[in-house]
Parts: structure tokens; sequence; C-alpha cells
């Protein structure tokens, strides 16, 4: 346990967490007056002299009603659980092979191939060849379109290469000696050494791939293959009232259309959101150490 014996330490823990609280607070209070918001009674909450919540105006789950009962939302929300797990495995394993190979000094043409990847992280063909090579290869309105063209990602590969290149020479020698081939090494010896990076790239990844939403208006076509992120941009930017069937429902007869597009707009945010809000407790204990690792090794 810390002791503060002096005056000067009493007044920096004190001024410490008070600073800390107060950015606590203004981190966490959007998602409050989210959360506070969609729960709120819709008209209400439109009508009211202020925005400023500490507590819901009324209660309402309308909105939620209304969200949960729209199949179109609920069939992007599944795409979306396919791109994010399906890409987040192929992007970690890939970036995982990738960043351990570039890492190990007995590489042939090591420097080479670590500037030609870097190489893509500055320049690129521009989005025109990229949609011609996608193209190309017959990947347009297929699922693989969200998960294919960007399975890696150049800076992230760096952290893992900079993550393998702290792990001891020694241990793949060992394995070496004992017979273990290169395929062997890396899952059975590396892998596990690695939790705190993969961490790290799973969080990335997968959060990257669940915001996603220009690859999809660029590369699908069929709207069954839509993620949930252009659905929200529909309901968000367009403020389509068609997108939740408003006026066909019994629940919104007495609402204002522009009170309740509000309170749907906020629903449907916090429903996107909680699949990665409650991805990053499980993680945390790895992410913290990857982070910090792949923050001091060179």
């Amino acid at each position: 346990m810390i002791k503060y014996k002096s005056p000067g330490d009493v007044a920096f823990r004190i001024i410490n967490t008070t600073v800390m609280a107060i950015i606590l607070v203004l981190a966490l209070y959007p998602i409050i007056w989210l959360v506070l918001a969609s729960v709120s009674n819709p008209l209400e909450l439109h009508t009211a002299p202020t925005r400023l919540l500490l507590w819901p105006r009324g209660f309402s789950l309308v909105a939620y009603e209304m969200v949960m009962t729209n199949s179109q939302l609920w069939r992007a929300y599944g795409n979306t659980i396919i791109y994010a797990v399906s890409g987040t495995f192929i992007s970690v394993t890939v970036s995982m092979m990738g960043g351990y190979v570039l890492s190990r000094k007995y590489l042939p043409g090591r420097s080479f191939f670590t500037l030609f990847v870097v190489f893509t992280m500055f320049f690129s063909g521009g989005l025109i060849p990229f949609f011609l090579t996608v193209d190309a290869v017959g990947l347009i309105d297929t699922r693989w379109a969200m998960i294919i063209p960007n399975a890696v990602t150049v800076f992230y590969v760096i952290m893992i290469i900079t993550f393998c290149r702290g792990i001891p020479d020694e241990m793949e020698e060992a394995a070496r000696i004992d017979g273990a081939n290169d395929w062997y090494i890396f899952t059975k010896v590396m892998m596990p050494l690695a939790k705190p990076i993969i961490a790290v790239m799973v969080l990335f990844y997968a959060v990257d791939i669940w915001n996603t939403w220009m690859f999809a208006q660029i590369f699908l076509r069929n709207r069954a293959l839509l993620p949930l992120q252009v659905i929200l941009r529909e309901i968000l930017v367009l403020t389509n009232p068609e997108m939740m069937n408003l006026g066909a429902q019994g629940l919104v007869a007495s609402l204002e259309l522009a009170a309740f597009m509000d309170a749907v707009q906020y629903a449907v945010i916090v429903v996107s959101m909680i699949p990665i809000v409650a991805l990053y407790p499980v993680i945390q204990k790895y992410f913290i150490s990857g982070v910090m690792v792949g923050a001091i090794r060179g």
C-alpha cells in the first residue's frame, strides 16, 4: 500500500484524482447520454428546452421495440457479426504469420520484404484500381469483398514485428534442436507467447471491420449483404423513416415523426455498439500488456 506522507503528495493525489474523474466523466457522458436518451419519452426529449440529461425524461422503450421488430436491421446486424468474426480471424492469422516471418533475422531479403510491405502503407494505386482488382477476382457483391481486400493492415503488422523481435531467439533455437519445424514453432511456441499482441490485434481488427461502411457501399449491391453500419448510416444521415416502417406501427401513431426518428437513432447506436463494448473487458488483461510491450520494444 502506498503511503502519502508529505502535504505535497496528498495534494498531488487529490488533484490527480479530481482531474482523472473529470476526464472519465467527459469520456463516458456521451455514452451515458445516448442510453438515457434512447429510453426517454421521444416527445418529451424532443421538446425539452435543453438536451442535458442526467436521468431519462419520462420512460419509453418504443424506440427499442421498433428496432427489435425491424428485420432489415437485424439482417444487417447478422452480416456484420459474420464479417467481424471471420474477418478478424483471417486478418489476425495472416498478420501474425507475416509479422513473425519478417521479425526473424535469418529470413533472406528481410529488409527488402519489410520495405516492400511498409511502402504500401504510404503509397497505393487508388480507389479505382482497387475496385478493378476486386472486380477482376470476382469478389464484387459477395461476402468475401468485406473480408479479403482489407485483410491486412500494414501498421498492425509492424506492431507484430516489433513484438516478435522481443521474443528471445534462444526459444526458437531450442525448439529446432528438439526437431520442431517452422509451423510447429509458430503455432506451439510463438503463438502462446504472443497472446498480448494477438489480443491487441483482435480488438483493433474487430473494431475496424465492425465500423466499416465505405467498402460495403462500393463492393456490395445486394442489400441482403449490407453490414450494420450502412443501415445505421441510412437511418442517421439520410433520416429515412421508411427504414423503420414509420407510420405502419401503432406504437408511433401519436408521436411526432422527428421526435421518434431521434429516439430510433439513439436506440440503434446503443444496440450497434454493445458487442464492441462487451469485447474489451474479455481481452483487457492481454490488451494492456500487448500495447505496452509493443510500445517499448524496438
